[in-house]
């Protein structure tokens, strides 16, 4: 049975022209439901105890934790998953080149050449790869591809967001910005002046994590405004 998506999942054909994905999360429309992790889990088969996506909250590193003193306290949540950096330090240093830099913008991993060194996880300002310790329930096949739905990785590979490449190179969105039911996750090509993520960036104020790392995140944050707004990143 295909699932059900909240929103529209028609392919756009610029998404496979596209020379510079990247994504925007307005941080006024985020209510921190967690739809957009659970989607990632169901559509990339990922394991137990993994998330290619988390949703934090800018309070404290536990779930739903308010800023604040109360009774002045206020709830502000931030999505993060892949940054899919345009200067990615986890390419440099992945020592077999199972990290590598799509030319689409996408990083992406091909998990036969991955070795579980890790060294990508300490290389990576934001703590968003996870190291898979458990034994799938069936093995992935031997040939691992990225077109259509995601196999289960081997155990001792490290893994991350790809921006559902698979989905992309059908012209589809991620599966995280269909199921967002407030539309707080735009995708699209940031080399293009008229995409949606372009006109964004241009019309509103907006932060990445981390800038002075010069890692260039394809991941933007419109900044929060209103009566719970939190300055800065997480």
């Amino acid at each position: 049975m295909s699932p059900s998506f909240v929103g529209v999942d028609v392919p756009d054909p610029k998404l496979q022209k596209a020379t510079r994905l990247g994504m925007v999360v307005d941080q006024n429309r985020c209510i921190g439901c967690w739809s957009c992790a659970v989607g990632c889990k169901e559509q990339q088969n990922v394991g137990i105890g993994l998330y290619w996506l988390r949703v934090l909250t800018v309070g404290g590193p536990f779930m739903d934790t308010p800023a604040g003193t109360f009774p002045d306290v206020t709830m502000s949540y931030q999505s993060t998953n892949c940054f899919h950096c345009d200067n990615p330090p986890c390419v440099k240093a992945c020592p077999t080149q199972a990290t590598y830099k799509m030319p689409n913008g996408i990083v992406n991993v091909n998990y036969e050449r991955c070795i579980g060194c890790r060294y990508c996880m300490v290389a990576c300002p934001y703590d968003n790869r996870v190291f898979n310790w458990r034994k799938p329930v069936q093995e992935p096949p031997a040939s691992v591809t990225v077109v259509g739905e995601t196999p289960a990785r081997p155990k001792g590979v490290v893994e991350k967001c790809t921006f559902c490449v698979q989905r992309v190179t059908d012209g589809l969105l991620p599966r995280c910005v269909v199921v967002c039911p407030t539309g707080a996750r735009t995708f699209g090509d940031l080399d293009d002046p008229t995409s949606e993520v372009s006109v964004l960036l241009r019309d509103r104020p907006s932060y990445v994590v981390f800038p002075e790392r010069g890692t260039r995140p394809s991941l933007h944050y419109l900044i929060r405004t209103g009566p719970n707004a939190v300055g800065g990143a997480l």
